[in-house]
């Protein structure tokens, strides 16, 4: 499983919206240079993210993109299952994939069964707040 730069760069934006924002909105050409990553992709994410309700949109000369929530309510998994869709190893360890012949005796299936549930228990418990904390740890902006 590889995590694309849409999904990468989607945890970076929410990381920066909510490190930067404190209920203000904060312009999306901000985080492009604080981030290092193209404004018009990141037009491109944002809005996925307005879109599924994650940020909200604030017109006029002070406008930008804020949470929607708190940063404690947003997971990994939760932006990372919306820009990249399942996050599987491969398609048999879906839950209600019934599409393989082979899933009711395969003993590689369990394999990958274990490696999505790792990756889901990982991502599922890390939240936005979890990584500004990890980050105020490690002295970086």
């Amino acid at each position: 499983m590889r995590i694309s730069t849409k999904g990468r760069y989607a945890l970076r934006l929410m990381l920066d919206l909510a490190r930067n924002g404190s209920g203000s909105p904060v312009r999306l050409k901000d985080v492009a240079r604080r981030q290092e990553i193209s404004e018009k992709y990141l037009e491109q994410i944002i809005s996925v993210l307005n879109k599924a309700g994650y940020v909200r949109s604030v017109r006029g000369p002070h406008g930008g993109y804020v949470l929607q929530r708190e940063p404690k309510e947003y997971t990994a998994g939760m932006i990372l299952r919306l820009m990249e869709g399942q996050l599987t190893p491969v398609d048999c360890a879906a839950d209600g994939n019934s599409d393989c012949t082979r899933a009711e005796n395969c003993a590689v299936r369990i394999l990958w069964k274990r490696l999505d549930d790792a990756v889901s228990n990982v991502v599922d418990q890390v939240t936005l707040a979890d990584l500004m904390e990890w980050q105020d740890a490690d002295g970086k902006e």
